[in-house]
């Protein structure tokens, strides 16, 4: 099994699964992202089976891909899901998670966030600071209504992956320092309407190692320990998610690496542990797929101008970040060609790819799928230059869905006004 099986070309024709890409695109325009079910559902049973000999819970971290379709298509799998604000609740719940399967995590839940989770049922909240806690038992009095919390914990992990999505150093936003964590702890079990359930840790994202893993979760346990000496036992063990995927020429970590890793630790434990992967089960599965507009040539460097942008992708301006770029229709002669792949955005750094060596020469009104791209790239674009937001498909097997319809003008539009005043004063010219 290779990173993009869900790709092959049959002929010089790009499938996603028994679809291809060019039909698509006839039938719904460019730019537009697209996914394999087929593919989402290996990757969760990849790590299902990884961990089926210890009970184990998988919540899809929703911020990496919050489609409906491909939320509810996880929940059919069994996945719950792990989400960071009000919103996302109300696309699980519309989507049909069952909200006991529901873990909220963030820093900064707002009292209201915190009132419709209580009212919802979900299965915990990972509290991230005193005040937070504070909060929660402050709502959760007022609806007279146990909240089942568990400690994010930043155990001072290194990781080693790009700087900002580090999670787990002392110099991040997130979570309770370890030193911190017994007195909360303590306060805790001694709050009227809080439930001490677990502990959790998250400690970054796109990590190839196990071994950060596994000293997160010997630190933890270790804080187990002392908590049980202290009267508090703790049922749920919450090692977040962070598994990466193979976007360039990195070896990716299989689950079950991280299984041998972990499952030893908890002989003779009895904790539930949960998981809150998000790109694992998804990044694989999508491509971005664009339209050569123009090209530009006689300067310095190559540029292939496509009516994808930073825009509908974002992953690359922020993070210069690497995703493959596949011809939909593969050239009869491989021939390469070094270019920069960039978007209509007004931006320089606006681009998808930079120097990059294509397989050859793309013509104008060549399509191009930009892979990988199944998390944190729909769910990160925005509207910028007025530009509205590229639409979604889900594949599977030969049949495929819009599962999100183009962005149009009235949706760059909704709810803006001008007020009356500025309309009457708007002076018309002569003519």
């Amino acid at each position: 099994m290779t990173p993009y099986d869900a790709y092959r070309y049959k002929g010089r024709e790009l499938l996603v699964e028994n679809v291809p890409l060019r039909l698509l695109a006839a039938r719904v325009g460019t730019p537009f992202y697209v996914y394999s079910a087929e593919k989402i559902r290996r990757q969760y049973r990849r790590w299902d089976r990884a961990f089926e000999g210890h009970p184990h819970s998988l919540c899809f971290a929703m911020k990496a891909n919050s489609n409906l379709a491909v939320v509810r298509l996880l929940a059919g799998a069994g996945a719950g899901a792990d989400i960071v604000s009000g919103g996302e609740l109300a696309l699980a719940r519309r989507a049909g998670v069952n909200p006991g399967r529901i873990v909220f995590s963030g820093v900064g839940k707002t009292e209201a966030e915190i009132r419709a989770a209580l009212q919802a049922g979900i299965y915990m909240f990972n509290v991230e600071s005193p005040e937070e806690l504070e909060a929660v038992h402050g709502v959760a009095a007022g609806l007279q209504l146990r909240a089942r919390i568990s400690f994010r914990v930043n155990p001072d992990v290194a990781v080693p992956t790009h700087r900002k999505i580090t999670t787990g150093l002392a110099e991040n936003k997130f979570g309770v320092a370890l030193r911190q964590a017994e007195s909360l702890y303590l306060k805790a079990s001694r709050m009227r309407w809080i439930e001490v359930v677990g502990v959790q840790a998250h400690i970054g994202s796109q990590i190839l190692d196990v071994r950060p893993f596994k000293k997160t979760a010997e630190k933890l346990l270790s804080l187990v320990d002392r908590l049980e000496a202290l009267g508090i036992r703790l049922s749920v063990l919450d090692l977040g998610g962070g598994l990466g995927v193979s976007y360039e020429d990195e070896s990716a970590t299989d689950p079950s690496e991280l299984a041998r890793a972990i499952l030893p630790l908890l002989k003779g434990r009895a904790l539930h542990l949960v998981f809150e992967p998000g790109r694992f089960l998804t990044a694989e599965s999508g491509a971005l797929v664009t339209k050569v507009l123009y090209r530009k040539e006689p300067g310095p460097k190559n540029f292939v101008i496509v009516d994808a942008a930073m825009n509908d992708l974002a992953r690359p301006a922020l993070y210069d970040a690497y995703h493959p770029i596949w011809p939909v229709r593969r050239p009869a002669r491989a021939s390469t060609y070094t270019a920069d792949v960039v978007g209509p955005v007004c931006e320089s750094g606006d681009f998808l790819a930079r120097g990059r060596a294509l397989t050859s020469r793309p013509e104008q009104g060549d399509l191009l799928a930009v892979m990988v791209a199944g998390a944190y790239g729909f769910s990160m674009s925005s509207s910028y230059n007025a530009r509205p937001r590229p639409p979604e498909v889900l594949v599977d097997g030969k049949k495929w869905w819009i599962v999100r319809e183009r962005g149009t003008f009235e949706d760059l539009v909704r709810g803006e006004r001008i007020p009356e005043a500025l309309i009457k004063g708007v002076k018309r010219s002569r003519r």
